[in-house]
């Protein structure tokens, strides 16, 4: 079983920064992509970013250029920098994990949410 705890969401005003964490625990064997998603009150959950096992990143076009993902494979975390923040990037942000587990010698996929951190940017 794989736990995520997110940190580092709160209240911002418009134009700063915030710097959030999601860390995975567990009898995980290996992690392969690890990413970030939002859920702003009455829409859908949306994709923000995405980091592969390779370091490769990807970002949703409204955070490009603001936003950078990254993440310590010794820790077990992933990061999200999240500079120049708008009205609009308030939301509830979520982290997901996907890798390998491994129990009594067994190997299992697994792909994990957080249960959320809440960035608030508002004046």
């Amino acid at each position: 079983q794989v736990q995520l705890v997110e940190s580092g969401g709160g209240l911002v005003q418009p134009g700063g920064s915030l710097r959030l964490s999601c860390v995975a625990a567990g009898t995980i064997f290996s992690i392969n992509s690890m990413g970030w998603y939002r859920q702003a009150p009455g829409k859908e959950r949306e994709w923000v970013a995405t980091i592969t096992g390779g370091g490769r990143t990807t970002y949703a076009d409204s955070v490009k250029g603001r936003f950078t993902i990254s993440r310590d494979n010794a820790e077990r975390t992933v990061y999200l920098q999240m500079n120049t923040l708008k009205p609009e990037d308030t939301a509830g942000y979520y982290c997901k994990v996907e890798g390998v587990t491994i129990t009594n010698g067994i190997r299992t996929t697994f792909a994990s949410w957080g249960r959320g951190t809440q960035v608030t940017v508002s004046s």
